[in-house]
Protein backbone atom coordinates (compact mmCIF):
# COMPACT_ATOMS: atom_id res chain seq x y z
CA UNK A 1 0.00 0.00 0.00
CA UNK A 2 1.31 3.43 -0.90
CA UNK A 3 2.34 5.73 1.90
CA UNK A 4 0.33 8.93 2.40
CA UNK A 5 1.89 11.94 0.69
CA UNK A 6 2.33 13.89 3.94
CA UNK A 7 4.19 10.96 5.50
CA UNK A 8 6.36 10.66 2.42
CA UNK A 9 7.25 14.36 2.56
CA UNK A 10 7.94 14.10 6.28
CA UNK A 11 10.41 11.27 5.69
CA UNK A 12 12.03 13.22 2.84
CA UNK A 13 12.37 16.27 5.08
CA UNK A 14 14.03 14.25 7.84
CA UNK A 15 16.44 12.71 5.33
CA UNK A 16 17.35 15.94 3.53
CA UNK A 17 17.69 17.93 6.76
CA UNK A 18 19.22 15.09 8.81
CA UNK A 19 21.98 17.16 10.43
CA UNK A 20 19.60 19.91 11.50
CA UNK A 21 17.06 17.49 12.96
CA UNK A 22 19.78 15.47 14.73
CA UNK A 23 21.07 18.66 16.35
CA UNK A 24 17.53 19.69 17.26
CA UNK A 25 16.81 16.26 18.79
CA UNK A 26 19.67 16.77 21.27
CA UNK A 27 18.63 20.34 22.10
CA UNK A 28 14.94 19.37 22.25
CA UNK A 29 15.59 16.56 24.71
CA UNK A 30 17.79 18.79 26.85
CA UNK A 31 15.13 21.50 26.77
CA UNK A 32 12.55 19.04 28.07
CA UNK A 33 14.79 18.40 31.08
CA UNK A 34 15.68 22.04 31.84
CA UNK A 35 13.78 24.69 29.92
CA UNK A 36 15.47 27.64 31.52
CA UNK A 37 19.02 26.42 30.90
CA UNK A 38 18.51 25.39 27.26
CA UNK A 39 15.96 28.02 26.20
CA UNK A 40 18.32 30.16 24.12
CA UNK A 41 19.85 27.26 22.17
CA UNK A 42 16.44 25.63 21.77
CA UNK A 43 15.03 28.81 20.23
CA UNK A 44 18.03 29.29 17.92
CA UNK A 45 18.08 25.77 16.52
CA UNK A 46 14.30 25.50 16.76
CA UNK A 47 13.82 28.55 14.54
CA UNK A 48 15.81 26.81 11.79
CA UNK A 49 13.76 23.64 12.26
CA UNK A 50 10.45 25.52 12.13
CA UNK A 51 11.60 27.28 8.95
CA UNK A 52 12.53 23.91 7.41
CA UNK A 53 9.17 22.41 8.41
CA UNK A 54 7.32 25.38 6.89
CA UNK A 55 9.34 25.02 3.69
CA UNK A 56 8.47 21.33 3.36
CA UNK A 57 4.86 22.03 4.31
CA UNK A 58 4.67 24.56 1.45
CA UNK A 59 6.14 22.01 -0.94
CA UNK A 60 3.55 19.47 0.13
CA UNK A 61 0.54 21.77 -0.01
CA UNK A 62 1.41 24.20 -2.84
CA UNK A 63 -0.01 22.10 -5.64
CA UNK A 64 -3.15 21.25 -3.68
CA UNK A 65 -3.81 24.87 -2.78
CA UNK A 66 -4.23 25.83 -6.43
CA UNK A 67 -6.50 22.96 -7.35
CA UNK A 68 -9.89 21.58 -6.48
CA UNK A 69 -8.32 20.13 -3.32
CA UNK A 70 -7.65 23.47 -1.62
CA UNK A 71 -9.78 22.63 1.43
CA UNK A 72 -8.03 19.26 1.70
CA UNK A 73 -4.70 21.08 1.81
CA UNK A 74 -5.43 22.37 5.34
CA UNK A 75 -6.07 18.84 6.59
CA UNK A 76 -2.86 17.55 5.02
CA UNK A 77 -0.93 20.42 6.61
CA UNK A 78 -2.35 19.56 10.03
CA UNK A 79 -1.44 15.90 9.61
CA UNK A 80 2.09 16.88 8.56
CA UNK A 81 2.51 19.03 11.69
CA UNK A 82 1.07 16.22 13.83
CA UNK A 83 3.94 14.01 12.64
CA UNK A 84 6.41 16.72 13.62
CA UNK A 85 4.80 17.00 17.06
CA UNK A 86 4.97 13.23 17.56
CA UNK A 87 8.75 13.36 17.25
CA UNK A 88 9.29 16.82 18.76
CA UNK A 89 6.61 17.49 21.36
CA UNK A 90 8.07 20.89 22.31
CA UNK A 91 8.17 22.30 18.75
CA UNK A 92 5.36 24.71 19.54
CA UNK A 93 7.52 26.27 22.27
CA UNK A 94 10.09 27.58 19.79
CA UNK A 95 10.30 31.33 20.23
CA UNK A 96 8.56 31.33 23.60
CA UNK A 97 10.49 33.14 26.32
CA UNK A 98 10.03 31.69 29.81
CA UNK A 99 10.81 34.12 32.58
CA UNK A 100 10.92 33.20 36.24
Amino acid sequence: MAQAKYKEYYQKMLAKEADLFARFRIVHDSYQQDQKKFQKEFNQVGRQVVDAVHDWERRLCSVMGRSQYASYSQTVSEKFWDLVRQDFSQIDMVGVIIET
